[in-house]
């Protein structure tokens, strides 16, 4: 049966105190609304519908940036869960299937825990997202009976012996569409906020004799994000998971809490990642790589056997072919480094291209802006750039070339040549000393006059 989600995402979220819309605050690298459409991808829904309300503008610029096909509905006021799963009501016109509600705010949701709501639905007609609280405190409790949820009860409602129950929902549904919506329609605001609740549904359905259950999961995977602590403490939460994903296909993380991680971090097996290295979106390593301490990766590839840093930045548009060695203090964007090549030290390359075994000494810079426009280097395979080279782009140096150290390069260097281009050194005999005499003299006389 085909699948549609429906992903509320109108909150203002009060307690981040920001101007931007909750849902957009970022875990890492991402809006916490992709974690929630990431976590629904194995069950290739057929459609995808976002309910946005404060920030729709800058909503739907951010779900069209990850996903352009996805729709982005508008919430105008915000009148509980009900009334804004109602509001996808007309983008779901056409649709013939099941329809999964999840939260913008609720981004740790497991594929496996979804594919087993997907599974329960064979049997029932509604089937709810539950947890087991360590601390259930003001939870609304999922009160079973066998494989049959009874009733959904919120703590302010509930008994003693209620309140004793720790299984507690976490909002997340799954129901046929049609069926959905019907039992919708008949959800009433009989409460102090006025609202329509879509916990209600369930009520609705063992009224109508249809058959409802939960399905449990892990608590952390229902945490919903409300503050700045929060957010931290998902960023935290993500990170631990994707470090031991990585450990266990096979990458070596020496100090695992410090290195970070993105959403999308792609790392092969046998890659080893000293501590604190930064990987930021984008970033996709092959197998045998090795990432030493204090590096900064986004926007990058890096191929097999290749070797970065220590205190290395790859800014977007980097590509290492295999057994590349990026060193210390080396900065490297948008640029194409073929197999083999060399930037050890101290310099950097940019908007360029540089061949095969080619060889970059240190302090070397591509100067590729002129203030208004970026220009092109290309480096040929073989070839040995001398230290404190400047490049000024737009310049080419053939295969097997040379620059002599300290060298400004303005001109087209042909392949097998070797290029100098700097000024004749001059030396002026006895003048260093009669300088310094001259200096401590004027330092003298400033220092009297300022007694």
């Amino acid at each position: 049966m085909s699948t549609a989600l429906v992903i509320l995402a109108a909150g203002k979220g009060t307690r981040m105190n920001s101007d931007q819309p909750k849902v957009l605050h970022q875990i890492a690298g991402a809006p916490m609304l992709v974690h929630a459409m990431r976590s629904a991808e194995a069950l290739e829904p057929s459609r995808t519908i976002v309910v946005a309300g404060h920030g729709l503008v800058d909503v739907q610029a951010a779900v069209a940036d990850y996903a352009p096909d996805v729709e982005v509905v508008e919430q105008a006021e915000q009148k509980g869960t009900a009334h804004a799963v109602d509001a996808a009501r007309e983008a779901l016109a056409g649709f013939q299937g099941d329809v999964i509600v999840l939260f913008g705010d609720t981004p740790f949701v497991r594929a496996e825990t979804l594919q087993n709501m997907v599974a329960a639905r064979a049997d029932h007609a509604v089937v709810v997202l539950g947890f087991e609280a360590a601390d259930p405190g003001k939870y609304g409790r999922l009160i079973m009976n066998g494989d049959q949820l009874d009733a959904i009860v919120e703590f302010a409602d509930a008994s003693d012996e209620e309140r004793a129950v720790t299984f507690c929902n976490s909002g997340v549904m799954l129901s046929e569409k049609s069926a959905l919506f019907e039992m919708i329609d008949a959800i009433e605001a009989e409460n102090a906020q006025e609202e329509y609740y879509l916990t209600d549904v369930v009520s609705i359905a063992r009224s109508r004799g249809l058959s409802v259950t939960a399905v449990a999961c892990d608590e952390s995977e229902t945490l919903g994000i409300n503050s700045r602590a929060h957010l931290a403490q998902a960023e935290a939460i993500f990170q631990t998971r994707a470090r031991t994903e990585l450990m266990d296909m096979g990458v070596t993380l020496q100090q695992p809490e410090t290195v970070m991680l993105s959403f999308d971090t792609v790392i092969g097996r046998d890659t080893v990642i000293e501590p604190n290295v930064f990987f930021g979106p984008d970033v996709t390593i092959e197998s045998g790589v090795h990432i030493r301490a204090f590096s900064h990766l986004e926007g990058c590839h890096v191929s097999r056997g290749a070797v970065v840093g220590p205190y290395a930045r790859l800014r977007p548009g980097a590509e290492l072919a295999e057994d590349v060695r990026i060193g210390n203090f080396v900065e490297v964007k948008n640029a194409a480094l073929d197999t083999g090549a060399k930037v050890n030290h101290l310099s950097y390359i940019g908007d360029a291209t540089v061949g095969a075994a080619t060889n970059i000494g240190a302090g070397t810079i591509t100067c590729n802006y002129d203030g208004v426009m970026k220009h092109q280097t290309t480096i040929g395979a073989n070839a040995f750039i001398g230290s404190n080279t400047m490049l000024v782009a737009p310049v080419s140096v053939g295969n097997n070339a040379m620059t002599g150290s300290g060298s400004v390069i303005t001109k087209d260097v042909d392949a097998n040549a070797l290029a100098i281009a700097r000024a004749a050194q001059v030396n002026k005999l006895g003048l260093a000393s009669k300088l310094f005499e001259l200096l401590k003299m004027k330092k003298k006389n400033r220092y009297q006059e300022a007694k």
